[in-house]
Protein backbone atom coordinates (compact mmCIF):
# COMPACT_ATOMS: atom_id res chain seq x y z
CA UNK A 1 0.00 0.00 0.00
CA UNK A 2 1.09 3.59 -0.42
CA UNK A 3 2.60 5.51 2.50
CA UNK A 4 -0.17 7.28 4.40
CA UNK A 5 2.36 9.95 5.36
CA UNK A 6 2.42 11.02 1.71
CA UNK A 7 -1.25 11.90 2.03
CA UNK A 8 -0.27 14.37 4.74
CA UNK A 9 2.90 15.81 3.24
CA UNK A 10 2.13 15.72 -0.51
CA UNK A 11 -1.53 14.98 -1.15
CA UNK A 12 -1.58 16.87 -4.44
CA UNK A 13 1.52 15.01 -5.59
CA UNK A 14 -0.12 11.65 -4.88
CA UNK A 15 -3.30 12.72 -6.68
CA UNK A 16 -1.29 13.85 -9.71
CA UNK A 17 0.77 10.64 -9.79
CA UNK A 18 -2.29 8.38 -9.58
CA UNK A 19 -4.13 10.48 -12.17
CA UNK A 20 -1.58 9.12 -14.66
CA UNK A 21 -3.26 5.72 -14.27
CA UNK A 22 -6.33 7.12 -16.01
CA UNK A 23 -8.91 5.92 -13.47
CA UNK A 24 -10.99 8.88 -12.27
CA UNK A 25 -12.30 6.93 -9.28
CA UNK A 26 -8.84 6.83 -7.74
CA UNK A 27 -8.86 10.53 -6.92
CA UNK A 28 -11.98 10.14 -4.78
CA UNK A 29 -10.40 7.18 -2.96
CA UNK A 30 -7.26 9.17 -2.20
CA UNK A 31 -9.19 12.18 -0.93
CA UNK A 32 -11.34 9.95 1.26
CA UNK A 33 -8.23 8.24 2.62
CA UNK A 34 -6.66 11.62 3.44
CA UNK A 35 -9.87 12.69 5.19
CA UNK A 36 -9.96 9.50 7.26
CA UNK A 37 -6.31 9.91 8.18
CA UNK A 38 -6.97 13.47 9.35
CA UNK A 39 -9.92 12.20 11.38
CA UNK A 40 -7.69 9.56 13.01
CA UNK A 41 -5.21 12.21 14.04
CA UNK A 42 -7.99 14.41 15.46
CA UNK A 43 -9.32 11.48 17.49
CA UNK A 44 -5.81 10.75 18.75
CA UNK A 45 -5.33 14.34 19.95
CA UNK A 46 -8.74 14.41 21.66
CA UNK A 47 -8.20 11.00 23.23
CA UNK A 48 -4.75 11.95 24.54
CA UNK A 49 -6.15 15.13 26.05
CA UNK A 50 -8.98 13.20 27.67
CA UNK A 51 -6.61 10.58 29.09
CA UNK A 52 -4.40 13.31 30.52
CA UNK A 53 -7.47 14.87 32.17
CA UNK A 54 -8.47 11.48 33.67
CA UNK A 55 -4.95 11.05 35.05
CA UNK A 56 -5.09 14.51 36.60
CA UNK A 57 -8.48 13.74 38.15
CA UNK A 58 -7.21 10.43 39.53
CA UNK A 59 -4.31 12.19 41.19
CA UNK A 60 -6.66 14.81 42.65
CA UNK A 61 -9.08 12.14 43.92
CA UNK A 62 -6.21 10.39 45.66
CA UNK A 63 -5.06 13.63 47.30
CA UNK A 64 -8.58 14.47 48.55
CA UNK A 65 -9.12 10.95 49.94
CA UNK A 66 -5.82 11.00 51.77
CA UNK A 67 -6.92 14.27 53.34
CA UNK A 68 -10.25 12.69 54.42
CA UNK A 69 -12.37 14.70 51.99
CA UNK A 70 -15.24 13.80 49.66
CA UNK A 71 -14.06 13.11 46.08
CA UNK A 72 -17.31 11.64 44.74
CA UNK A 73 -17.94 14.49 42.31
CA UNK A 74 -14.49 14.19 40.83
CA UNK A 75 -14.89 10.40 40.62
CA UNK A 76 -18.15 10.82 38.72
CA UNK A 77 -16.47 13.23 36.32
CA UNK A 78 -13.61 10.75 35.83
CA UNK A 79 -16.07 7.95 35.04
CA UNK A 80 -17.86 10.14 32.49
CA UNK A 81 -14.57 10.97 30.85
CA UNK A 82 -13.67 7.27 30.84
CA UNK A 83 -16.91 6.45 29.01
CA UNK A 84 -16.18 9.20 26.51
CA UNK A 85 -12.72 7.69 26.04
CA UNK A 86 -14.23 4.29 25.32
CA UNK A 87 -16.41 5.86 22.65
CA UNK A 88 -13.35 7.50 21.14
CA UNK A 89 -11.55 4.15 21.14
CA UNK A 90 -14.44 2.61 19.22
CA UNK A 91 -14.45 5.53 16.77
CA UNK A 92 -10.71 5.21 16.30
CA UNK A 93 -10.97 1.48 15.54
CA UNK A 94 -13.78 2.10 13.06
CA UNK A 95 -11.96 4.89 11.20
CA UNK A 96 -8.70 2.96 11.24
CA UNK A 97 -10.38 -0.10 9.67
CA UNK A 98 -12.06 2.06 7.00
CA UNK A 99 -8.74 3.72 6.19
CA UNK A 100 -6.94 0.39 5.87
CA UNK A 101 -9.67 -0.94 3.58
CA UNK A 102 -9.18 2.09 1.33
CA UNK A 103 -5.39 1.81 1.34
CA UNK A 104 -5.64 -1.84 0.31
CA UNK A 105 -7.42 -0.92 -2.93
CA UNK A 106 -5.50 2.25 -3.82
CA UNK A 107 -2.81 1.17 -6.32
CA UNK A 108 0.87 2.00 -6.28
CA UNK A 109 2.07 5.31 -7.73
CA UNK A 110 3.73 4.89 -11.15
CA UNK A 111 7.45 5.48 -11.54
CA UNK A 112 8.12 8.93 -13.06
CA UNK A 113 9.72 7.25 -16.11
CA UNK A 114 6.83 4.85 -16.71
CA UNK A 115 5.29 5.85 -20.08
CA UNK A 116 1.90 7.50 -20.03
CA UNK A 117 -0.96 5.69 -21.71
CA UNK A 118 -4.57 4.64 -21.39
CA UNK A 119 -4.25 0.88 -21.86
CA UNK A 120 -2.27 -2.00 -23.34
CA UNK A 121 -2.48 -0.50 -26.83
CA UNK A 122 -0.24 2.33 -25.59
CA UNK A 123 2.57 0.10 -24.30
CA UNK A 124 5.72 1.07 -26.23
CA UNK A 125 8.12 -1.52 -27.64
CA UNK A 126 11.53 -0.89 -26.04
CA UNK A 127 13.48 -3.90 -27.40
CA UNK A 128 12.88 -5.50 -30.78
CA UNK A 129 10.88 -6.86 -32.35
CA UNK A 130 13.37 -9.62 -33.19
CA UNK A 131 11.70 -11.53 -36.03
CA UNK A 132 12.77 -13.58 -39.06
CA UNK A 133 12.24 -12.07 -42.49
CA UNK A 134 9.20 -14.32 -42.82
CA UNK A 135 7.65 -17.43 -41.32
CA UNK A 136 7.36 -20.56 -43.44
CA UNK A 137 3.96 -22.15 -44.09
CA UNK A 138 4.81 -25.12 -41.86
CA UNK A 139 5.33 -22.69 -38.95
CA UNK A 140 1.87 -21.21 -39.42
CA UNK A 141 0.15 -24.29 -37.94
CA UNK A 142 -1.42 -23.63 -34.47
CA UNK A 143 0.37 -25.46 -31.69
CA UNK A 144 -2.81 -27.19 -30.54
CA UNK A 145 -3.04 -28.94 -33.93
CA UNK A 146 0.66 -29.81 -34.09
CA UNK A 147 0.86 -30.99 -30.47
CA UNK A 148 -2.26 -33.12 -30.81
CA UNK A 149 -0.96 -34.73 -33.99
CA UNK A 150 2.35 -35.46 -32.26
CA UNK A 151 0.54 -36.97 -29.27
CA UNK A 152 2.14 -34.58 -26.77
CA UNK A 153 -0.99 -32.56 -25.84
CA UNK A 154 -4.20 -34.28 -24.76
CA UNK A 155 -6.75 -31.52 -24.18
CA UNK A 156 -9.72 -33.87 -24.46
CA UNK A 157 -8.63 -36.00 -21.53
CA UNK A 158 -7.57 -32.96 -19.51
CA UNK A 159 -11.13 -31.67 -19.84
CA UNK A 160 -12.50 -35.08 -18.86
CA UNK A 161 -10.38 -35.09 -15.71
CA UNK A 162 -10.70 -31.48 -14.55
CA UNK A 163 -12.95 -29.46 -16.86
CA UNK A 164 -12.18 -26.74 -19.37
CA UNK A 165 -8.98 -24.70 -19.38
CA UNK A 166 -6.77 -27.42 -17.95
CA UNK A 167 -3.97 -29.03 -19.95
CA UNK A 168 -2.32 -32.43 -20.07
CA UNK A 169 1.08 -32.88 -21.71
CA UNK A 170 2.24 -36.38 -22.56
CA UNK A 171 5.51 -38.06 -23.46
CA UNK A 172 7.99 -35.62 -24.98
CA UNK A 173 5.50 -32.81 -24.30
CA UNK A 174 5.67 -33.42 -20.56
CA UNK A 175 9.44 -33.77 -20.75
CA UNK A 176 9.62 -30.45 -22.60
CA UNK A 177 7.54 -28.70 -19.91
CA UNK A 178 9.84 -29.99 -17.17
CA UNK A 179 12.95 -29.19 -19.20
CA UNK A 180 11.87 -25.57 -19.58
CA UNK A 181 11.58 -25.19 -15.80
CA UNK A 182 14.95 -26.81 -15.17
CA UNK A 183 16.57 -24.59 -17.79
CA UNK A 184 15.25 -21.45 -16.08
CA UNK A 185 16.40 -22.67 -12.66
CA UNK A 186 19.88 -23.53 -13.91
CA UNK A 187 20.36 -20.27 -15.81
CA UNK A 188 19.75 -18.26 -12.63
CA UNK A 189 21.39 -20.52 -10.05
CA UNK A 190 24.57 -18.44 -10.19
CA UNK A 191 23.01 -15.58 -8.23
CA UNK A 192 19.66 -16.75 -6.81
CA UNK A 193 18.91 -19.07 -3.91
CA UNK A 194 16.49 -21.80 -4.94
CA UNK A 195 13.40 -22.14 -2.76
CA UNK A 196 10.54 -24.62 -2.93
CA UNK A 197 7.72 -22.64 -1.28
CA UNK A 198 4.27 -23.86 -0.22
CA UNK A 199 1.64 -23.81 -2.95
CA UNK A 200 -1.09 -22.88 -0.42
CA UNK A 201 -0.86 -19.62 1.50
CA UNK A 202 -2.84 -17.67 4.08
CA UNK A 203 -5.06 -14.68 3.41
CA UNK A 204 -2.44 -12.40 4.97
CA UNK A 205 0.22 -13.73 2.60
CA UNK A 206 -1.94 -13.22 -0.48
CA UNK A 207 -2.84 -9.72 0.73
CA UNK A 208 0.82 -8.77 1.17
CA UNK A 209 1.57 -8.91 -2.55
CA UNK A 210 -1.62 -7.08 -3.59
CA UNK A 211 -3.69 -10.00 -4.92
CA UNK A 212 -6.23 -9.44 -2.18
CA UNK A 213 -8.70 -7.92 -1.91
CA UNK A 214 -8.77 -6.76 -5.55
CA UNK A 215 -8.18 -10.08 -7.31
CA UNK A 216 -10.12 -12.43 -5.03
CA UNK A 217 -12.32 -13.55 -7.92
CA UNK A 218 -9.27 -14.77 -9.85
CA UNK A 219 -7.89 -16.86 -6.99
CA UNK A 220 -8.76 -20.39 -5.89
CA UNK A 221 -9.81 -20.38 -2.23
CA UNK A 222 -9.85 -23.27 0.23
CA UNK A 223 -12.32 -21.62 2.57
CA UNK A 224 -12.42 -24.36 5.20
CA UNK A 225 -8.76 -23.76 6.04
CA UNK A 226 -8.48 -20.06 5.10
CA UNK A 227 -5.90 -20.94 2.46
CA UNK A 228 -5.44 -19.91 -1.15
CA UNK A 229 -3.73 -21.58 -4.11
CA UNK A 230 -0.87 -19.38 -5.21
CA UNK A 231 -1.21 -17.55 -8.56
CA UNK A 232 2.60 -17.29 -8.71
CA UNK A 233 5.60 -18.09 -6.50
CA UNK A 234 5.99 -14.33 -6.05
CA UNK A 235 3.35 -14.60 -3.32
CA UNK A 236 5.12 -16.95 -0.87
CA UNK A 237 8.61 -15.68 -1.78
CA UNK A 238 7.69 -12.09 -0.91
CA UNK A 239 6.39 -13.10 2.51
CA UNK A 240 9.38 -15.20 3.54
CA UNK A 241 10.65 -12.14 5.42
CA UNK A 242 7.24 -10.71 6.39
CA UNK A 243 7.41 -8.97 9.77
CA UNK A 244 11.21 -9.17 9.84
CA UNK A 245 14.02 -6.60 9.90
CA UNK A 246 17.02 -7.35 7.67
CA UNK A 247 20.49 -5.88 7.85
CA UNK A 248 21.57 -3.72 4.93
CA UNK A 249 24.48 -6.10 4.36
CA UNK A 250 21.99 -8.90 3.58
CA UNK A 251 20.52 -6.99 0.66
CA UNK A 252 19.76 -7.67 -2.03
CA UNK A 253 18.16 -11.01 -1.20
CA UNK A 254 17.78 -13.02 -4.42
CA UNK A 255 15.37 -15.95 -4.58
CA UNK A 256 14.21 -18.29 -7.33
CA UNK A 257 11.43 -20.86 -7.21
CA UNK A 258 9.62 -23.34 -9.37
CA UNK A 259 5.95 -23.74 -8.52
CA UNK A 260 2.62 -24.73 -9.97
CA UNK A 261 0.37 -21.67 -10.36
CA UNK A 262 -3.41 -21.48 -10.16
CA UNK A 263 -5.67 -18.81 -11.65
CA UNK A 264 -9.39 -18.79 -12.28
CA UNK A 265 -8.95 -16.54 -15.32
CA UNK A 266 -12.35 -15.02 -14.61
CA UNK A 267 -13.99 -13.51 -17.66
CA UNK A 268 -11.60 -15.16 -20.12
CA UNK A 269 -14.00 -17.80 -21.46
CA UNK A 270 -13.64 -17.96 -25.24
CA UNK A 271 -10.57 -15.68 -25.27
CA UNK A 272 -7.18 -17.26 -26.03
CA UNK A 273 -8.25 -20.49 -24.35
CA UNK A 274 -7.24 -22.98 -27.02
CA UNK A 275 -4.25 -25.21 -26.45
CA UNK A 276 -1.75 -23.85 -23.95
CA UNK A 277 -2.50 -20.13 -24.24
CA UNK A 278 -4.58 -19.74 -21.09
CA UNK A 279 -5.15 -22.30 -18.36
CA UNK A 280 -6.19 -22.61 -14.73
CA UNK A 281 -3.01 -24.46 -13.71
CA UNK A 282 0.49 -24.07 -15.10
CA UNK A 283 4.16 -24.31 -14.14
CA UNK A 284 6.42 -21.29 -13.75
CA UNK A 285 9.84 -20.33 -12.45
CA UNK A 286 9.92 -17.00 -10.62
CA UNK A 287 12.90 -14.80 -9.75
CA UNK A 288 12.50 -12.28 -6.93
CA UNK A 289 14.67 -9.69 -5.22
CA UNK A 290 14.35 -7.83 -1.92
CA UNK A 291 16.50 -4.72 -2.02
CA UNK A 292 17.22 -1.22 -0.82
CA UNK A 293 15.63 1.62 -2.81
CA UNK A 294 19.05 2.42 -4.26
CA UNK A 295 19.61 -1.16 -5.49
CA UNK A 296 16.18 -1.54 -7.08
CA UNK A 297 16.64 0.21 -10.47
CA UNK A 298 19.69 -1.89 -11.43
CA UNK A 299 18.00 -5.06 -10.21
CA UNK A 300 14.98 -4.35 -12.40
CA UNK A 301 17.22 -4.27 -15.46
CA UNK A 302 19.08 -7.38 -14.31
CA UNK A 303 15.87 -9.40 -13.88
CA UNK A 304 14.75 -8.26 -17.32
CA UNK A 305 18.08 -9.26 -18.91
CA UNK A 306 17.97 -12.68 -17.29
CA UNK A 307 14.41 -13.45 -18.41
CA UNK A 308 15.09 -12.15 -21.92
CA UNK A 309 18.32 -14.14 -22.16
CA UNK A 310 16.39 -17.38 -21.67
CA UNK A 311 13.93 -16.52 -24.43
CA UNK A 312 16.83 -15.68 -26.74
CA UNK A 313 18.51 -19.00 -25.90
CA UNK A 314 15.30 -20.78 -26.93
CA UNK A 315 15.57 -19.12 -30.36
CA UNK A 316 12.12 -17.55 -30.19
CA UNK A 317 11.07 -14.33 -31.95
CA UNK A 318 10.48 -11.74 -29.28
CA UNK A 319 10.07 -8.16 -28.17
CA UNK A 320 10.00 -6.24 -24.89
CA UNK A 321 7.33 -3.69 -24.09
CA UNK A 322 7.18 -1.29 -21.18
CA UNK A 323 3.84 -1.15 -19.41
CA UNK A 324 2.22 2.26 -19.58
CA UNK A 325 0.57 3.93 -16.60
CA UNK A 326 -2.95 2.99 -17.68
CA UNK A 327 -2.03 -0.71 -17.90
CA UNK A 328 0.07 -1.07 -14.74
CA UNK A 329 -1.03 -3.69 -12.23
CA UNK A 330 -2.29 -2.81 -8.78
CA UNK A 331 1.07 -3.15 -7.02
CA UNK A 332 3.37 -2.16 -9.87
CA UNK A 333 5.67 0.86 -9.81
CA UNK A 334 7.35 0.08 -13.12
CA UNK A 335 6.98 -3.00 -15.30
CA UNK A 336 8.16 -4.64 -18.53
CA UNK A 337 6.66 -7.56 -20.46
CA UNK A 338 8.56 -9.98 -22.67
CA UNK A 339 6.46 -11.31 -25.53
CA UNK A 340 7.14 -14.05 -28.07
CA UNK A 341 5.50 -14.31 -31.44
CA UNK A 342 3.59 -17.51 -32.16
CA UNK A 343 3.18 -17.73 -35.96
CA UNK A 344 0.57 -20.50 -35.79
CA UNK A 345 -1.66 -18.58 -33.42
CA UNK A 346 -0.59 -15.41 -35.28
CA UNK A 347 -0.19 -13.31 -32.18
CA UNK A 348 2.24 -11.95 -29.64
CA UNK A 349 2.12 -13.88 -26.37
CA UNK A 350 3.21 -12.46 -23.02
CA UNK A 351 5.66 -14.95 -21.51
CA UNK A 352 7.26 -12.89 -18.75
CA UNK A 353 6.45 -9.85 -16.65
CA UNK A 354 9.31 -8.14 -14.80
CA UNK A 355 8.21 -5.62 -12.20
CA UNK A 356 9.39 -3.24 -9.50
CA UNK A 357 6.91 -2.64 -6.68
CA UNK A 358 8.84 0.04 -4.72
CA UNK A 359 7.86 -0.33 -1.02
CA UNK A 360 4.19 -1.04 -1.79
CA UNK A 361 4.31 -4.78 -1.01
CA UNK A 362 6.85 -4.37 1.78
CA UNK A 363 4.54 -2.02 3.64
CA UNK A 364 1.75 -4.62 3.54
CA UNK A 365 4.11 -7.40 4.60
CA UNK A 366 6.09 -5.18 7.01
CA UNK A 367 9.52 -6.08 5.64
CA UNK A 368 12.15 -3.59 6.83
CA UNK A 369 15.92 -3.22 6.92
CA UNK A 370 18.50 -1.37 8.99
CA UNK A 371 20.19 1.14 6.68
CA UNK A 372 23.93 1.70 6.95
CA UNK A 373 26.49 4.25 5.79
CA UNK A 374 28.89 3.30 2.97
CA UNK A 375 31.46 2.25 5.59
CA UNK A 376 28.96 -0.16 7.14
CA UNK A 377 28.08 1.99 10.14
CA UNK A 378 24.40 1.37 11.02
CA UNK A 379 22.07 4.34 10.81
CA UNK A 380 19.32 5.04 13.28
CA UNK A 381 15.94 3.43 12.71
CA UNK A 382 14.63 1.13 9.98
CA UNK A 383 13.24 1.58 6.47
CA UNK A 384 11.01 -0.47 4.19
CA UNK A 385 12.67 -2.63 1.55
CA UNK A 386 11.76 -2.58 -2.12
CA UNK A 387 10.58 -5.75 -3.87
CA UNK A 388 10.99 -6.84 -7.48
CA UNK A 389 10.07 -9.99 -9.36
CA UNK A 390 10.00 -11.52 -12.78
CA UNK A 391 8.93 -14.65 -14.60
CA UNK A 392 12.18 -16.46 -15.33
CA UNK A 393 10.03 -18.73 -17.47
CA UNK A 394 6.32 -19.53 -17.61
CA UNK A 395 5.78 -22.85 -19.35
CA UNK A 396 2.50 -22.74 -21.32
CA UNK A 397 3.09 -20.02 -23.88
CA UNK A 398 6.80 -20.74 -24.30
CA UNK A 399 5.89 -24.38 -24.87
CA UNK A 400 3.27 -23.28 -27.42
CA UNK A 401 5.70 -20.97 -29.21
CA UNK A 402 8.30 -23.76 -29.49
CA UNK A 403 5.69 -26.03 -31.10
CA UNK A 404 5.01 -23.38 -33.74
CA UNK A 405 8.34 -21.61 -34.32
CA UNK A 406 10.40 -24.81 -34.37
CA UNK A 407 7.94 -26.88 -36.40
CA UNK A 408 9.62 -28.57 -39.39
CA UNK A 409 8.17 -29.20 -42.89
CA UNK A 410 7.48 -32.87 -42.03
CA UNK A 411 5.39 -31.89 -38.98
CA UNK A 412 8.10 -32.67 -36.43
CA UNK A 413 9.24 -30.11 -33.85
CA UNK A 414 12.92 -29.34 -33.33
CA UNK A 415 13.95 -29.00 -29.70
CA UNK A 416 16.15 -25.90 -29.15
CA UNK A 417 19.71 -27.01 -28.47
CA UNK A 418 19.82 -25.30 -25.07
CA UNK A 419 17.19 -27.82 -23.87
CA UNK A 420 18.97 -30.98 -25.07
CA UNK A 421 20.66 -31.71 -21.70
CA UNK A 422 17.21 -31.99 -20.10
CA UNK A 423 15.36 -33.96 -22.79
CA UNK A 424 16.67 -37.52 -22.20
CA UNK A 425 18.14 -37.66 -25.66
CA UNK A 426 15.13 -36.21 -27.50
CA UNK A 427 16.24 -33.56 -29.99
CA UNK A 428 13.21 -33.76 -32.28
CA UNK A 429 9.59 -34.59 -31.46
CA UNK A 430 8.62 -36.85 -34.36
CA UNK A 431 5.16 -37.35 -35.88
CA UNK A 432 3.33 -40.45 -34.75
CA UNK A 433 3.79 -43.35 -37.11
CA UNK A 434 0.67 -44.93 -38.64
CA UNK A 435 -0.34 -48.20 -36.96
Amino acid sequence: MIDVRLLRSDLEGVRAALARRGDPELDDLVVRAATLDARLRDITVTRDQLRAKVNDLSAEVGRIKRAGGDASALQAESRALGEAGSELDASYADVEARLRDLLLVIPNVPHPEAPDGAGDHDNPVVIGPVLPAEFEPHQRVPHWDTATELGVLDSERATKISGSMFTLQRGAGATLARALCQLALDRNADAFEEVRPPSLVSTATLTATGQLPKFADDAYAIERDDLWCIPTAEVPLTSIYAGEILDAAQLPVRLIAYSPCYRRESGSAGRDTRGMLRSHEFDKVEILAIATPEQAPDLLQELLRRALGTIEALELPHRVIEICTGDLGQSHHRSFDIEVFAPGADQWLEVSSVSWFSDYQARRANIRYRPADPDGTPRKGTELVHTLNGSALAVPRVWAAIMEVHRQPDGSVRIPEVLWPYMRGITVIEPRRPA
